[in-house]
């Protein structure tokens, strides 16, 4: 066992299965081991180096602000923070923006901003938030309730009261929970990753943004993964012409440096006051210039790329022997192989190529802009696997 890895053992908590690699660089969709091997990375650190490793306009705005001021708390005014706001808003037609660290926190406030908007406006029993079964919001004891998934429930009761579950694409079933409860807010994945890269149905969708219209529940809309290019459009949502009443995005949004946000439409943008909600590193000056970098260059032309390359990574891998199906939308794929997913995986590393696990699928989380050349070179790598006997 190498240095690392018996350093690794001793000192770092046991909370994760770590593959048999150790990554020492980066430049764009390439890694390396500290022996000098070359990886083509089709992970991006779960979605979050939106424009691989080390990107140059990436670097040059983070080492800016690390010289002007690397943080002030929220005591003060600093320009990165206003800046990622503005262009959220401008992007989204959202109002207003709240900065926290990390998708869980992202999705803590909007949990906050649903029960706050129903205690005014219809009483204090309307805290019932409905997420989906096989969802996935968060760690925190307050997003793990929101995650429909019992086996990252056990362990951690009691767990924070008031959230209710539904099947996705179930909408008799969805109508019946709102009926017989007092609902607040539905908070859904377009995508849902860590539940294994599933679509949710197009009808489904918006049938949920309607009833949440009809009803005066707040919609939820978590773009942790799925947001900031990720699967074609700015956000997933934007596919399906709906509006959510809150946004939660993290991941891709710093390109690599811990950053949430909140996003909130004009209905509760004023819903959270002076002391409602807070974070110390929130609005982080070098995290906010950073995703500045990345947001600003997601245009057309660049959502065009995420969805010619999705194209082709479909065309290639449906059908392909040893592959059952493939699922997902943009450059977030999940593949189900006839091989476990995680020997799939160790053999792809072997031969020099990085995808990552979600539940029994292969999943496929590239930076938005790899190059053709090295995600065709991936891809088919990643037949051969598939295909070995």
């Amino acid at each position: 066992m190498s240095t690392l890895k018996n350093t690794d053992k001793q000192y770092v908590a046991n909370t994760y299965s770590r593959f048999d690699l150790e990554i020492s660089h980066g430049k764009g969709s390439l890694a390396y081991d500290y022996d000098g091997k070359e990886y083509i990375d089709m992970g991006s650190g779960i979605g979050v180096t939106s424009f691989g490793y080390c990107d140059d306009i990436w670097q040059e705005a983070v080492k800016d602000q690390l010289a002007k001021v690397q943080h002030t708390s929220n005591l003060f005014y600093t320009s990165p923070g206003a800046e990622l706001a503005k262009l959220l808003c401008e992007k989204t037609g959202m109002d207003k923006v709240f900065f926290g660290n990390s998708g869980a926190e992202a999705n803590e406030c909007a949990i906050k901003v649903a029960r706050k908007y129903a205690a005014e406006k219809k009483g204090a029993e309307y805290y019932n938030i409905v997420t989906l079964k096989n969802s996935f919001h968060g760690r925190t004891l307050t997003t793990l309730a929101a995650t429909g998934q019992d086996k990252y429930h056990a362990h951690f009761n009691p767990l924070t009261p008031g959230f209710l579950y539904t099947d996705a694409n179930d909408i008799p079933m969805l109508e019946k929970i709102i009926s017989d409860n007092k609902v607040a807010g539905i908070m859904i994945e377009i995508v849902q990753g860590e539940g294994g890269v599933n679509p949710l149905d197009a009808s489904y969708i918006k049938a949920v943004n309607d009833i949440c219209k009809e009803n005066d529940i707040i919609l939820i809309i978590d773009e942790v993964q799925t947001g900031n290019g990720r699967c074609g459009e700015f956000y997933a949502y934007m596919h399906f012409g709906i509006e959510p009443d809150v946004v939660s995005t993290a991941k891709g949004l710093g390109g690599g440096l811990p950053i949430g946000a909140c996003l909130m439409s004009g209905k509760v943008s004023c819903v959270l006051s002076y002391g409602d909600h807070g974070s110390t590193y929130g609005a982080n000056p070098v995290c906010c210039a950073g995703a500045i970098s990345i947001i600003s260059r997601i245009d057309e032309k660049l959502l065009s790329e995420v969805k010619e390359k999705s194209a082709y990574i479909f065309s290639e891998l449906e059908g392909a022997e040893g592959i059952e199906s493939v699922s997902g939308m943009g450059l977030m794929i999940g593949i189900k192989a006839t091989k476990p997913a995680v020997e799939i995986v160790n053999k792809c590393i072997e031969k020099g190529v990085i995808p990552l696990t979600a539940k029994d699928k292969v999943r496929l989380l590239p930076a938005l802009n790899i190059p053709f050349d090295l995600l065709k070179k991936a891809v088919q790598i990643i037949k051969e696997v598939c295909a070995e006997g």
